[in-house]
């Protein structure tokens, strides 16, 4: 059995990603920017399936260097993508990168409990940090993380991917500008069949959670940029149907978010079936989408008709977002902010889901 979500995801989009590859939108090509060398911690499915074969078409940045605890993963990526020795570290001697010029931004790719230490030790060495979502599995880590990133006078940034993708954007521009009217309802969900019990994901001390900390997270988040409100309450519940495979990790629960303006939003996130869907009722139309959160190609309509937007890779789109961010000094989509955010109302839901209270969202 495949132990992650990635291989899922890669088998039920294997077509798309072929297709992507010849209807990419192009990029635009800034030949008077220095693109920035990004080294990946950590080099498991998703940085091999996906971010490393992203770098083919950035423009603002490139491979530069890589740390693996595994020697044999080093030599075949050093080989494969022409990376230089003095770039290649382990986890014991990674803040060594301080003294490293070729790189310039490091890419936190480890399970979810580790992101903490290497997001402060990379701030430490003086590297901007992207680190995957959930930033972190607490509150407290994520305020940790993005102290120590101010402090060292370094960004932060989250790995959501969407934040860079035509699709996304539309669902935020119809957000802001109201083509149909004030949002009233949303339903967010995102599930898929995770039952490989030694899979990281699968073991709470290294996840922080199950379904909600891997997947739930993208439908948190949609349901933000979907309204442009941030929540003040929720509800929750959860449910367990197999405890012999989901241990000490939930296996699927639902949450309900309350906004300011008086937005319901319903979500639910499950390791017990297959799920990827936004729905946005608004006043004077509708906006539906399924797969909304995966690789791609997303896919979606509206009450006008069909959402036509170009086929990207997410990844490629992300890595060259950010990188203008930061070459550019704009805002950044996807700040450690941002994902401070989403782990408030991650603990939000937990408590309630445990307690049976609406939990108030600070």
């Amino acid at each position: 059995m495949k132990d992650s979500r990635r291989t899922f995801l890669k088998t039920v989009t294997a077509s798309s990603l072929f297709l992507a590859q010849w209807q990419q939108a192009p990029l635009e090509r800034k030949s008077n920017v220095k693109p920035l060398g990004i080294a990946l911690v950590g080099l498991g499915s998703y940085a091999t399936n996906q971010l490393a074969p992203a770098f083919a078409q950035t423009t603002n940045c490139y491979l530069a260097g890589i740390v693996t605890g595994t020697p044999s993963k080093a030599e075949i990526w050093k080989n494969k993508y022409n990376i230089s020795e003095k770039n290649i570290y382990n986890y014991q001697n990674f803040d060594d990168i301080a003294n490293n010029k070729d790189i310039d931004i490091v890419y936190v790719v480890l399970p979810n409990s580790m992101h903490h230490e290497f997001v402060i030790r990379a701030a430490k060495a003086g590297k901007h940090v992207i680190c995957e979502k959930p930033m972190s599995v607490s509150v407290k880590e994520a305020h940790e993380m993005i102290a120590a990133c101010k402090q060292a006078g370094v960004r932060l940034m989250i790995g959501y991917r969407l934040h860079y993708e035509p699709f996304t954007n539309e669902v935020i521009r119809l957000s802001k500008n109201q083509e149909f009217g004030k949002v009233k309802f949303i339903e967010a969900s995102f599930g898929w069949k995770n039952r490989n019990i030694n899979a990281w994901r699968m073991q709470h001390k290294l996840s922080g959670g199950g379904a909600l900390m891997d997947v739930g997270i993208y439908a948190i988040n949609a349901c933000r940029y979907a309204t442009g409100e941030e929540p003040i309450s929720v509800t929750a519940q959860s449910i367990k149907t197999e405890p012999s495979v989901y241990i000490d990790i939930e296996e699927t629960i639902m949450w309900q978010l309350k906004f300011p303006s008086g937005i319901i939003t319903q979500s639910t996130s499950t390791y017990n079936g297959n799920i990827h869907r936004l729905f946005v009722s608004y006043e004077n139309g509708f906006l539906e989408m399924s797969p909304a959160y995966d690789y791609g190609p997303l896919k979606g309509r509206t009450s006008k008709g069909e959402m036509n937007f170009p086929i990207v890779h997410h990844q490629t789109y992300m890595l060259d977002g950010i990188c203008d961010e930061i070459i550019h000094n704009k805002p950044s989509k996807a700040s450690g902010e941002e994902g401070l955010q989403d782990m408030k109302i991650i603990e939000a839901i937990y408590q309630s889901a445990q307690t049976g209270r609406e939990i108030k969202i600070s």
